[in-house]
């Protein structure tokens, strides 16, 4: 049955608005508009917070350009209401429908009111929930059969249809768009179902000549079919071994091909123009697609194949599927390494059951490759023709296929078998599930009947498939937790994840006693976008335990989706996107990333079959929520991919991953119970990239595992980003927040996000092994950062020490400058510098803009050493990977709890020990430096307190009495004297404070 779409917009309230009768006060109403359809909602008198609650109804059609696709809202004061004589202007929401979701995703979202113009005054917002809903369109009034002619169709006296007049007229051409937007179908093939369908299945004919009736008047009557189609038995039992009637064939012999061909190419040289547009980052990788379709008339009763072979290359087709013809509907892509090689295409059809007509071989066909035609991407897929089979069995056999010369970036290119990749290895995109966090806040709970209330304790479990947390244990009558309990939920919600609550009572001295359960839909849990509160309910808790469902309490819960966070499924610093959930925040993308998968050079043998290293290499990439995988190339260390994606950027600082694995599915028949091997990682910030500029890089592979650091090999790739908003709005991204809303109003602790992020992790994992073919859990861990991540690492503890040093390192060159000036190492700078600070000194105002210049200046100096070839990638130095010690290495792969023997055990406890211990020094030296700080006006020494009290009096009395430039000279010269008027001691000042007292003499 047809179904009508529909945009529903519930007008829901609005919030401090603008007073505009005159009296302090407003009587709002609200005019939408969508596609050249108006709505308008009731007045609200007098309110400056109204409430509407209505739902108004837009037909979604096709409309012309003019209306675009933008819902617009405006508010008015209604001028019948008050002293006022026009209807005075309140704001306006203006909405793309891009941010528009289906019925069951809506949420209730604030959208702040817009100005008309510059001058006006404006405040307050309105609440809407916007949402596509899908209905089933009434069904037709059946026509009269009887009847020559269709009659119009009656006039609707209904009143309820007089909203949806316009949209009615519309119904019918959009079906007869959806016949005209299919894909066209062969005219022989068609008449030959048409003659089946009449001679073996005249109830279906009926059925047909029903739904023409209730047509609109028929275009002119196609030409009659040739006498063959109307033998309905020879049709049917084409597989008869006696003589078969004369078929005439509309498409060309194999041997005419040369004229068919020039007749829809204008000149020769066409044939050298291979993709222009498209696939501009990689390679041009040259094939020959044949797509062998069905078969008529063939001697057979059983399943045929067809074998291809061209230019040493030989396949076989899957068996045809046997309908009222030989259906095969299949496509083969071979490669060609030379664009002017000529060979012949040989095209047979084969009976592997031959035996009961005697001949295996059906008949073939040849071409000359030579002149068969070019096809471009953007010209529409080459029709399929039939031919005569020749030979064999088959005298009147036909075969139906199309050939033609094409790229990697034909259409047909990715479902196609290929020469040089498995038959079930081909190229695919994935999606990621859409995640949400699940909210539950646990209040309390009542009419819970316990023995010995005062002794017990009770907890709250939940459960969200794997997904299990507790509250804490609380006593008292009734138990109340008032706790927020975070799950990760992926849709489709379907009813075996339920959200399911237990109710735990614990006895002393440690026994558990189940009080009941509830489960609740996830189907019926209300989204939201923002952090208003939403509806807490109460849930009856039951005893599964009994037949009859028996009251055992209930519980007070608050439960929601937040669709204003992001679900973390990647580490923070590698995140590819940070937009939240619900598709109604989202911004307008400010760009494409393309990305072109060329090829690895030089890769390691991953495996050994037959005496035999081997690579069966495939490359996986992720960017958002789409995932792609290219073809896997079988048995070589140098393989050549050559394809390429595009994903659009919302947000320029995320990091592209591009990982390369070795397969085994392609070695065994049984490799889902063997892991796929890592070869390497790649990781491509966006923010890095120049607009418009085209990296093509090498990137080498490196794999660290429990024997240290190897080089696996190189991949090269080609990054290109294009900008699509203007630069101002491009900008203007950096000044946003990185993170949705949420996560600044109710922020998520480190440890919750890290859980969280966890089970996101396998809920994406889950969801894309199931896919077809799998991308299987340890390459998904791997692209995430989840295989051992957070696991302790004696490396990293170096590694990040050393970042840290690196850092640092910009203020110790400062401060060495600093001594090495008031040292007058170099008297002509040290008297430039005497002479700049006398003039900041007696101009302050020129200090700010002074220091502004000076690191513009840094910066302009460090443009000339940008890195302008290549993009940066996994650094091994930086990672301390190199020289990473064996001992260390295997410290950090191990599993946990550890595995190792006790000897190896002690020896890694008491390194960590010696660790610990220069950590601990470290943290007793800050805390007691800040103590001495402290210590400064405490009286914990009261002559030190004494003297520092009586010297900031003094200093206070003295800035009173002496202009602050005076001191700040005196300061400034003193400090910058020369060496012979200074000594080699410590200064008073700091032989004072290292006498201050600290809390360390007080530790045990």
């Amino acid at each position: 049955m047809a179904s009508a779409r529909k945009l529903i917009v519930e007008v829901v309230d609005a919030r401090n608005l603008l007073p505009k009768d005159g009296h302090g006060t407003s009587s709002p109403y609200a005019v939408l508009d969508f596609h050249g359809q108006r709505r308008k909602t009731r007045t609200v008198i007098r309110d400056l917070s109204p409430t509407w609650n209505e739902s108004l109804e837009f037909n979604v059609a096709k409309t012309p350009e003019v209306f675009g696709d933008m819902l617009e809202l405006d508010v008015f004061h209604d001028k019948n209401v008050g002293p006022t004589t026009r209807s005075n202007f309140l704001g306006r929401v203006r909405l793309s429908a891009t941010q528009f979701v289906k019925r069951g995703e809506e949420a209730l979202i604030y959208y702040p009111l817009e100005k008309k113009s510059l001058l006006s005054w404006i405040q307050g917002e309105i609440g809407l929930k916007i949402y596509f809903s899908d209905d089933a369109a009434p069904p037709s009034p059946p026509p009269e059969p009887a009847a020559a002619d269709p009659p119009p169709p009656p006039a609707s006296d209904e009143p309820g249809k007089n909203e949806t007049s316009a949209a009615a007229p519309e119904e019918k051409p959009l079906a007869e768009a959806d016949k005209v937007d299919s894909p066209p179908s062969d005219p022989d093939a068609d008449r030959l179902k048409a003659s089946i369908s009449s001679a073996a299945m005249p109830e279906e004919k009926s059925v047909a000549e029903v739904d023409k009736a209730e047509s609109p008047p028929p275009p002119p009557p196609p030409p009659p079919p040739p006498p063959f189609d109307s033998d309905a038995d020879r049709l049917k039992a084409s597989v008869s071994s006696a003589a078969v009637p004369e078929v005439n064939i509309n498409g060309p012999k194999p041997i005419s091909r040369v004229s068919s061909v020039r007749s829809f190419m204008s000149d020769q040289s066409d044939r050298s123009t291979i993709e222009q547009s498209s696939f501009d980052l990689v390679d041009k990788m040259h094939y020959l697609f044949v797509r062998v379709v069905r078969a008529r008339s063939l001697p057979t009763t059983g399943s045929p194949v067809v074998k291809i072979a061209v230019s040493g290359f030989h396949v076989v087709s899957k068996p045809a599927r046997k309908t009222a013809l030989f259906d095969w509907d299949q496509t083969f892509a071979f490669r060609r390494d030379s664009e002017d090689s000529s060979s012949i295409l040989e095209v047979s059809v084969w009976d592997p059951i031959g035996a009961d007509v005697g001949h295996d071989f059906l008949g073939g066909i040849c071409f000359d490759v030579g002149e068969i035609p070019l096809r471009d991407p953007p010209d529409s897929p080459l029709a399929p023709q039939w031919y005569r089979l020749e030979g064999g069995g088959a005298h009147r056999g036909d075969l139906m296929l199309a050939t033609w010369l094409g790229t990697q970036a034909d259409d047909s290119f990715p479902d196609a078998w290929k020469t040089d990749t498995d038959a079930n290895s081909r190229s695919k995109v994935y999606q990621s599930p859409k995640l949400w966090y699940l909210r539950s806040t646990v209040i309390q709970a009542q009419d819970i009947s316990m023995l010995n209330l005062k002794e017990s304790s009770f907890q709250l479990k939940a459960q969200l498939g794997f997904q299990v947390q507790k509250t804490k244990q609380v006593s008292g009558a009734p138990p109340s937790w008032n706790e927020d309990l975070m799950f990760v939920s992926a849709e489709p919600f379907t009813a075996e994840n339920d959200l399911v609550f237990v109710l735990i009572e614990h006895r002393p001295p440690k026994e558990q006693a189940i009080v009941g359960v509830t489960r609740v839909p996830l189907s019926a849990i209300e989204r939201r976008v923002d952090d208003r509160n939403v509806v807490s309910k109460w849930f009856t808790l039951e005893d599964l335990n009994e037949e009859k469902r028996v009251y055992r309490g209930r519980v007070h819960l608050r439960l929601c989706f937040d669709g204003g966070y992001h679900v973390m499924d990647e580490g923070a610093h590698v995140c590819s996107d940070y937009r939240p959930t619900a598709r109604q925040l989202w911004k307008p993308p400010i760009g494409t990333i393309e990305l072109g998968i060329i090829g690895c050079n030089d890769l390691q043998p991953m495996k050994t079959i037959n005496a035999k290293g081997s690579t069966d290499a495939y490359a996986v990439a992720k960017y958002g929520n789409k995932w792609v995988r290219t073809r896997t190339i079988s048995d070589s260390l140098e393989p050549r991919w050559n394809e390429q994606y595009t994903w659009r950027v919302y947000d320029p600082s995320t990091v592209l991953t591009v990982g390369v694995f070795d397969s085994w599915e392609v070695a065994e028949s049984e490799a889902s119970l063997r892991p796929d091997f890592r070869i390497g990682k790649v990781r491509i910030r966006i923010s890095t990239l120049t607009t418009g500029k085209v990296y093509r890089s090498v990137f080498p592979l490196m794999l660290l595992s429990q024997a240290g650091l190897k080089k696996m090999g190189k991949i090269e790739l080609a990054v290109r980003f294009v900008r699509s908003t203007p630069t101002l709005d491009f900008l203007h991204v950096y000044s946003q927040p990185l993170l949705p809303a949420m996560h600044h109003l109710k922020p998520l602790g480190m440890l919750q996000q890290e859980a969280l992020r966890s089970a996101a992790v396998k809920i994406v994992a889950a969801h894309l092994s199931r896919s077809e073919p799998p991308l299987r859990r340890e390459v998904v861990n791997h692209v995430l950062e989840q295989d051992g991540a957070n696991a302790f690492s004696m490396r990293r503890v170096r590694a990040n020490w050393y970042r840290i040093i690196k850092v640092m390192a910009g203020a110790v060159e400062v401060f060495r400058w600093v001594e090495d000036t008031r040292s007058w190492k170099n008297p002509t700078a040290t008297v430039l510098i005497h002479a700049l600070m006398v003039i900041l000194v007696w101009f302050p105002d020129l200090i700010v803009p002074t220091l502004a210049f000076y690191v513009f200046a840094v910066g302009a100096w460090n443009y000339r050493f940008r890195a302008k070839a290549g993009l940066p990638h996994l650094d091994p130095k930086l990672s301390l990977a190199e020289s990473v010690d064996r001992e260390e290495v295997d410290e950090e792969f191990d599993a946990m709890p550890c595995a190792r023997g006790n000897e190896v055990v002690r020896a890694r406890y008491d390194k960590l020990r010696m660790l610990g211990a220069r950590v601990q020094a470290m943290l007793g030296d800050i805390a007691t430096q800040g103590e001495r700080v402290q210590a400064l006006v405490t009286w914990r020494d009261p002559r030190a307190t004494g003297i520092f009290v009586g010297f900031c009096f003094v200093l206070a009395l003295v800035l009173y009495l002496v202009p602050s430039k005076m001191v700040a000279m005196a300061l400034g010269f003193y400090y910058l004297r020369h060496p012979i008027f200074r000594d080699r001691m410590p200064s008073p000042a700091l032989n004072f404070f290292h006498r201050l007292p600290s809390l360390s003499d007080r530790m045990l």
